[in-house]
């Protein structure tokens, strides 16, 4: 038995749309990969270990330290059950690419990262305090190819951390002194929790 015709043009209404759709999918993702993530990503430094993974199951039974990054005060602080261990003025994301707001965990601690654009693939090969990252990194959240992290700031930035500026590309920077008391106190796992 055949459809009626009203149902057949439905139905061929609905497949055209559909294949719009799954057509322009892959133009949607790669237009809010442009406008959301920013174009760099940490590289491990090839005398450091591999960075560790997240063990969520472990890390939330065994974790009573969090990390709490206040976004209108720019400052950043380490907790534990409550109580502040530490507090560190920082500077965040550009109002166009802005630090993401949520929680998210520390997903990997590299010592001496190195910058690689996501867009053209090279690689700073400068690392350590007048590296891009400084020479501290604490990844919290993926984003395709990028990540947005805690990391250190050369000297010649050292003025957006101290005046508590929003011009990053979505990370999170602190002075070189601040960035490693906090490294050395917290473990991938370590909940990190964004907010205004």
């Amino acid at each position: 038995a055949a459809l009626p015709r009203n149902d057949r043009r439905q139905i061929g209404e609905l497949s055209a749309r559909i294949s719009m759709a799954n057509y322009l999918k892959p133009f949607w993702i790669a237009a809010a990969a442009l406008v959301l993530v920013p174009a760099w990503t940490p590289v491990q430094a090839e005398s450091t270990p591999a960075p560790q993974q997240i063990q969520p199951a472990v890390a939330a039974q065994t974790n009573t330290r969090e990390i709490v990054l206040q976004l209108g005060k720019r400052t950043i602080s380490l907790r534990e059950n409550g109580k502040v261990l530490g507090s560190w003025p920082v500077a965040i994301g550009d109002p166009s690419t802005p630090t993401p707001l949520g929680k998210f965990a520390v997903q990997n601690k590299v010592v001496n990262p190195k910058y690689q654009s996501t867009k053209s693939g090279k690689i700073n090969s400068t690392v350590g305090p007048n590296g891009p990252f400084g020479d501290r990194w604490l990844g919290f959240k993926q984003s395709g190819l990028n990540q947005y992290g805690i990391h250190g700031t050369p000297a010649a930035w050292a003025w957006t951390v101290t005046s508590r500026a929003a011009v990053t590309n979505g990370c999170v920077r602190m002075l070189h002194e601040h960035v490693r008391a906090l490294f050395d106190q917290v473990e991938v796992g370590t909940p990190v929790i964004v907010q205004l």
